[in-house]
């Protein structure tokens, strides 16, 4: 450690391992240790330019031969930070304390493998002039350990590889993944119980900001270390492939191009390789160390891991007295080490009769001085229907990628899109839109969401939130670069480009939008499909409390008397159902004065409220347009239609599935004509066949509306574009 402190003044250390340090120094059981002055000390935590430093350095040292000395100083060095990090992190309370662990671990990747490539080219180079070509500290790794035998290096640094490849760095691994994932499905949970202790008095805002402050720090330091565990990971297959590249390359080089035997080319090049290798696989398994107390060490602890694992394997005397006795037994038994095993039962007896007397003297003092008693802990509360929660009426769920998206404080523009989705769709539709709830997900994909509606799943994609969307609007003038992909809302062939293509995309004829925008129209698209299962009993009392205010006498005549909230309910979810805003209530209200009396049935009175809106309707379909195009249906079809419904009742089931088929499909061949031509797509009915054919063509040709004849105002004149089904008795049906 000496050596460390006196080379530190001539290397640029990077600011992350100043940090490193500081923590160090901030503990003086380490800085004991390390003998780190504190002049040094500050001269590295002084440097602002240290990290890009160090990445100049790493490829200079890829680039640029180096002379041996200065790889011995830079090996040196190297195994010096390693355990530097190792103390730090064994001596560290909590995770956070070492946050900059996961950058620091790059950062010392970085630099080993970037040494590992300059003494790479070292020994290949120089490998023929002897097992000091580069420099004393790989050949003295390589002698010490090799013991004059190739075998015994080889093994000796595969075990190494192994012990760190395969138990310590998989099982750091792990954890950090399965401790990112829970951190992250727990922060809602840790944000809501931060915000009730605030509302209750028990903390104040300045303690409310830094315990948030501390949630997103432990969330970011276990995403970071999930990732940063591949570095460690990588740099162990890396260790492995290095040294056969020098053994086998080298070997070669000394035979064929300096004309070395094969023994002395073997035994030149595999100290050399072995060397190197033990001088790079000795700090990577002290930072695989390291990464794997850091992500062991548990959150909430106060106490630092030696003082934690001491006090919980030597809390127990009992323990230890159980050990003793077994130790003893084995101790006596014939052909065992009876010196080793006697000694440790008799240091485990007396280890455990010194914790004993502690813990009595402990209990004494306490009855001599006795406390103020702990409160006694809450009883556990009696379930109830508190505990039972009710699904979201509209969720949205988001992988952990695309949460910044959702925080202003990141400047995520989601919110803002929803909220302005809900205030469109809630003036057009003519009720308030329920609240969505968003929520992160870790089942899903980082990079993915998911809408439910009612607790159904009915959108899930994936995007890009570094990238924006241009979508082809089906005339573009050039291909662009970019991730091939398909718009959610809509399905149209669309390229996630880079941001900086937007200008290019914009000339080209594409449309280009933000990933906030493709999952704010993906949702509207989805709400406006399933609006009616958004209306219940409680959004129609509100809409008739409003309607109340102004006509008074026409809501109390009508309701309950004559038409009960759920039939009205019903109703208004018909209505949406078939794509009719429920705005004119006050028409709607009418209507249902009239007919209500006569039928309670809510097929005939949807049919009616949709007459009394007929100019509301087709000024949603054709505007202002005084000639309509629609497509009507043959007479002869529209007899056996009406037969079918005859036998088969009002849901249609009495229509042949063969001609059904060949009705959908000649439907949807007239629908696309009419959209190719850029016309409206309308199917004109008979008032019996309107509520039957609008079910038949929802889901499946969604852009056809379907009319009653009823339904086209006295004011609007039609015009016949397609007739479906002149000859009903032919295999395809004509349109003409």
């Amino acid at each position: 450690m000496a050596f460390l402190q006196s080379i530190t003044s001539k290397i640029k250390v990077p600011a992350v391992v100043g940090q490193t340090l500081g923590k160090v120094k901030a503990n003086p059981k380490v800085a004991r240790g390390l003998a780190i002055g504190g002049t040094a000390y500050k001269k590295m935590a002084m440097v602002k330019v240290g990290t890009p430093i160090l990445v100049l350095a790493a490829l200079s040292m890829i680039t640029l031969p180096l002379p041996p000395t200065l790889l011995d100083i830079l090996f040196s060095f190297n195994i010096s930070l390693s355990m530097v990090v190792l103390l730090v992190a064994i001596y560290s309370k909590r995770p956070l304390d070492f946050g900059s662990f996961p950058s620091v671990l790059l950062l010392t990747t970085i630099l080993r493998l970037s040494l590992n490539v300059a003494s790479t080219r070292v020994i290949l180079i120089n490998g023929q002039e002897g097992t000091a070509a580069a420099g004393k500290v790989i050949e003295s790794f390589g002698n010490v350990v090799m013991g004059g035998s190739y075998t015994v290096g080889i093994i000796i640094f595969s075990i190494l590889v192994i012990i760190n490849f395969v138990v310590v760095t998989k099982g750091a691994g792990r954890i950090a993944e399965v401790s990112a994932r829970f951190t992250l499905d727990s922060m809602p949970g840790k944000q809501m119980a931060i915000d009730a202790d605030l509302n209750a008095g028990l903390i104040n805002q300045e303690e409310a900001v830094q315990r948030r402050l501390d949630v997103t720090r432990e969330a970011d330091f276990y995403g970071s270390m999930d990732g940063a565990s591949k570095f460690v990971k990588g740099d162990a297959i890396a260790g492995i492939l290095i040294l056969f590249i020098n053994l086998i390359g080298g070997i070669i080089i000394g035979v064929f191009q300096y004309d070395l035997t094969v023994a002395s080319s073997a035994h030149i090049y595999t100290i050399l390789s072995i060397g190197d290798g033990l001088v790079a696989q000795i700090p990577s398994l002290l930072l695989s160390v390291a990464s794997a107390i850091i992500v062991t060490r548990q959150s909430g602890s106060k106490q630092e891991m030696g003082q934690q694992v001491m006090g919980e394997l030597l809390g127990k005397p009992k323990v230890l007295y159980i050990c003793a006795g077994i130790l003893f037994v084995m101790g006596i038994v014939p052909g065992m080490p009876h010196f080793a095993f006697l000694v440790l039962a008799a240091l485990s007896g007396g280890i455990g009769l010194f914790l004993q007397k502690r813990i009595e003297n402990k209990e004494k003092e306490a009855r001599e001085n006795p406390v103020k008693a702990e409160r006694p802990a809450a009883e556990v509360k009696e379930l109830s229907w508190d505990d039972v929660s009710e699904v979201d009426v509209i969720g949205l769920e988001v992988g952990y990628r695309l949460i910044p998206m959702v925080d202003k404080s990141q400047g995520g523009e989601l919110l803002t899109r929803v909220k302005g989705v809900r205030k469109k769709l809630s003036q057009d539709l003519g009720f308030l839109i329920p609240p969505v709830h968003i929520r992160d997900n870790l089942d899903l994909g980082p990079n993915s969401y998911r809408i439910t509606v009612m607790g159904v799943t009915f959108g899930e994609a994936e995007v890009q939130p570094d990238r924006d969307m241009a979508i082809n609007p089906g005339q573009v003038f050039g291909e662009i670069n970019g991730i091939q992909t398909k718009d959610p809302a809509f399905g149209l062939d669309a390229v996630w480009i880079a941001k900086s293509d937007n200008d290019m995309a914009l000339g080209l004829g594409y449309t280009v939008v933000d990933c906030s925008t493709v999952i704010a129209t993906h949702m509207s698209q989805i709400l406006v499909n399933n609006c009616s299962s958004l209306l219940g009993q409680e959004e129609v009392q509100n809409i008739l409390d409003i309607v109340a205010r102004t006509q008074p006498k026409l809501v109390n005549g009508l309701i309950p008397s004559v038409v009960s909230l759920g039939l009205l309910t019903h109703i208004l979810q018909n209505l949406l159902n078939e794509g009719v805003p429920i705005r004119d209530m006050r028409t709607i209200l009418e209507t249902l004065e009239d007919y209500a009396r006569k039928s309670q049935d809510p097929e005939v009175l949807t049919a009616a409220c949709r007459i009394g809106l007929r100019r509301l309707i087709i000024q949603d379909i054709v505007g202002g347009e005084a000639v309509i195009p629609v497509i009507t249906l043959a007479p002869d079809l529209e007899k056996v239609l009406h037969k079918s419904l005859e036998t088969g009742g009002a849901e249609g089931i009495g229509i042949e599935p063969g001609l059904a088929d060949r009705i959908q499909k000649s439907l949807a061949e007239a629908s696309s004509n009419q959209e190719m031509a850029g016309e409206p797509s309308i199917l004109l009915t008979s008032g019996m066949l309107r509520s039957t054919l609008s079910r038949f063509v929802k889901n499946s040709i969604p852009g056809l509306r379907v009319l009653s004849y009823q339904e086209i105002p006295d004011d609007k004149q039609i015009k016949i574009v397609s007739v479906v089904g002149n000859n009903t008795n032919r295999s395809n049906m004509q349109i003409r």
